[in-house]
Formats: structure tokens, C-alpha cells, sequence
């Protein structure tokens, strides 16, 4: 582990979209700045992503410098959408919890509803260190997180998924592998760990930032999606299925609670403290 460093650094500003790879981000108490501070909903109120519309994979969202975003996908002219006026707040229901954000304008409903063809708004959380906590049985009073799935960031190795593509390699849908990293969306990526290192690891620390590891990611239908076509196969939940099976969940990588603020830098030392 002396050599391990990070290796890439991914911030997705709107959940489900595609995103960036910045060399340095500055992390935050509920996750890298910028990242997953926008969403969609459908005519409910439901999240929208990438598990019932894999052509998001496609669509992408540029971070600007004062927090807007400029959309882009095929066959749609570019949009930039900049940080709503905090004037009423909406509820947006992701997995279940409810939270409270701020509508963008209308032209961005328009045009991200014209992409996927169905009645969807984007929304922006305005105030993450109140609108979202994360669960308690993982975290500590006060620990909260944006539109993220569940945790403020994701952790994934290299050397598992070199693994992972070996089982692959070895099963009956070969064809579908290798698989990219960008199939598991981290946010952060380490090199120079041994496969499925992160299994034991409950505290661990990139340069200047530690953080505690919260529990394991549970994988779902959006690995499945190749995000350059927004294509479906059977693969890695099938072999995560064999062999990476933990009670009920499939898993790939580690859910991370940040411990203090600071900046993150591609090249930064790993550490594992505990």
C-alpha cells in the first residue's frame, strides 16, 4: 500500500447524468463540491435516473464556476442552466426519503423532457447541510448528503476491478467485458491496492482529507448500462451475483463519510488508517 495513490477524481453535477474529471476537487462535509447538486423528477415527485432511463448515460452537465451547469446531449443544442433563486422549494422523493429543492426554470424542464420524452423538472439543492441527512444507522448526528444515492462519496480500486473483469473473463457473457470504471460512477478512484483490499477498511485517508467508511455499495441495474451507448447487458451484477454476493446486496467499492473539509489532487497518497 505504500504506492497507493489516487488515481481519478469524478464529479456527476447532475445525478444520472454523465459527468467530469476534474485533477483536484474540494471536498465538503456532504461530498465533493458540485457534485450530484441537481436531479430530475418525474410528474410525481420521484427521482429520475438512470435505472428507468439508461439514455441519460448520454446526457452531460458541465460545472460552471458559479454553480450553474450547461447541459448537453445528442441531437439537443446546449443549454446552460444557472443556480435558481431560492423562492419556494419543491419535494423531491429520492428512494423513499423527502427532500427539499429549488425548481430551475422552465426552459431546462423543457429541454431535459425532450430528451427522455416524458414531463420531467431539474432541481437544485440549495442548502445541503440541512435538506438531506444521511442514514443514521451509518452515520453520525449531522452527517448529511446531496442527491448521491446515499453517501457523499464512492470509493472504487482499480485492482478490484481488474479482479472483477477476470471473473468476467472467466463466465458465461465474456463478451460483454472488460467493463470501464465509469460503469460504477465513483467518485474517486485508487491505484495501488490489492483486489478487494477495500472490504477491511473503516477509516482511510486521501492527502489532506480522512474519511470513515460507511458501509458497502450496493450495486444495482445501472452497472449493467454501457454509459457510451446507453446500451443493457447482463454484466457485472451476473458476477457480482457469484461472487461478490453480501447478504442480499451485490458490492462494488465503499461508501465514504468525509471527517474534515479540504482539497482532493489526482496523484494524492491513499492511506488506510484503520
Amino acid at each position: 500500500m505504500g504506492n497507493a495513490e489516487l488515481h481519478s477524481i469524478h464529479i456527476h453535477p447532475v445525478k444520472a447524468f454523465r459527468g467530469q474529471a476534474p485533477r483536484q476537487a474540494v471536498v465538503e462535509p456532504w461530498g465533493l463540491a458540485g457534485d450530484r447538486r441537481w436531479v430530475l423528477i418525474d410528474a410525481e415527485g420521484k427521482v429520475v435516473t438512470q435505472r428507468q432511463h439508461p439514455r441519460l448515460a448520454q446526457a452531460a452537465a458541465e460545472l460552471l464556476p458559479d454553480g450553474g451547469i450547461r447541459l448537453s446531449a445528442p441531437g439537443r443544442t446546449p443549454l446552460t442552466v444557472p443556480v435558481p433563486e431560492v423562492t419556494g422549494t419543491t419535494t423531491v422523493d429520492i428512494f423513499g426519503t423527502k427532500v427539499q429543492a429549488v425548481l430551475a426554470g422552465d426552459d431546462a424542464h423543457a429541454w431535459c423532457g425532450g430528451y427522455l420524452g416524458e414531463d420531467v423538472r431539474l432541481l437544485h439543492m440549495d442548502d445541503p447541510a440541512t435538506r438531506r441527512a444521511v442514514d443514521p444507522e451509518f452515520a453520525l448526528p449531522g452527517d448529511t448528503v446531496s442527491f448521491a444515492d446515499g453517501y457523499p462519496l464512492l470509493v472504487t480500486t482499480l485492482a478490484s476491478l481488474d479482479a472483477l473483469n477476470a471473473l468476467i473473463a472467466q463466465g458465461d457473457r465474456a463478451q460483454e467485458g472488460p467493463l470501464p470504471m465509469n460503469r460504477f460512477r465513483p467518485n474517486v478512484v485508487v491505484s495501488g491496492t490489492a483486489a478487494w483490499a477495500e472490504d477491511d477498511w473503516s477509516r482511510i485517508a486521501i492527502g489532506e482529507v480522512s474519511f470513515r467508511v460507511a458501509k458497502m455499495c450496493g450495486r444495482c441495474v445501472v452497472t449493467t448500462t454501457d454509459q457510451d451507448t446507453s446500451e443493457r447487458g447482463r454484466e457485472p451484477l451476473r458476477t457480482l451475483g457469484r461472487h461478490r454476493r453480501f447478504g442480499n446486496q451485490l458490492i462494488f467499492g465503499q461508501n465514504l463519510i468525509p471527517e474534515n473539509p479540504g482539497t482532493i489532487r489526482v496523484g494524492d497518497p491513499f492511506t488506510v488508517i484503520a
